[in-house]
């Protein structure tokens, strides 16, 4: 179930492109959708290493970058709200090392942990795989809709 007054927002810590944003809103929702999770609210806020670095510390005690946090505020069986934290440098660097555009890094990293919240993990080399599994498919259908 979708709440009638879901909501997806971005807000913008560092600086960063994002185009299409209502479009991508709507698939982000249908993501959820079609995983039958349930939406309240999910904040997205783009942010650079710096600041990610701080959170990872800070909630996680990990000390290290990462490109992705995401974080829970709801209760079991509620519709979530999240907020989901993603340094744009880090997304940078990956697409260079994937040799891919900052865009379809960029939008795998959100649906990266979109699927968290919706119960796909990324532990074991199994997970991971299945992970990357879904990544694609909703990387390849969002651009596919974009063409």
């Amino acid at each position: 179930m979708i709440k009638k007054n879901a909501l997806i927002q971005f807000h913008f810590q560092a600086a960063s492109a994002l185009p299409a944003r209502r479009a991508l809103k709507t698939y982000i929702t249908s993501i959820f959708k079609k995983e039958k999770q349930p939406l309240g609210s999910v904040n997205i806020v783009f942010c650079d290493d710096q600041y990610l670095l701080n959170l990872n510390r800070q909630f996680l005690q990990h000390d290290f970058y990462t490109d992705i946090l995401s974080f829970p505020l709801s209760g079991p069986g509620e519709p979530l709200i999240a907020d989901i934290y993603i340094s744009t440098d880090r997304v940078r660097e990956n697409a260079k090392s994937n040799q891919t555009s900052f865009q379809k890094e960029l939008h795998r990293v959100i649906f990266h942990g979109i699927l968290h919240f919706c119960g796909y993990k990324d532990k074991s080399p199994a997970d991971i795989k299945k992970m990357r599994a879904m990544e694609d498919h909703f990387l390849e259908a969002y651009f596919r809709t974009k063409a």
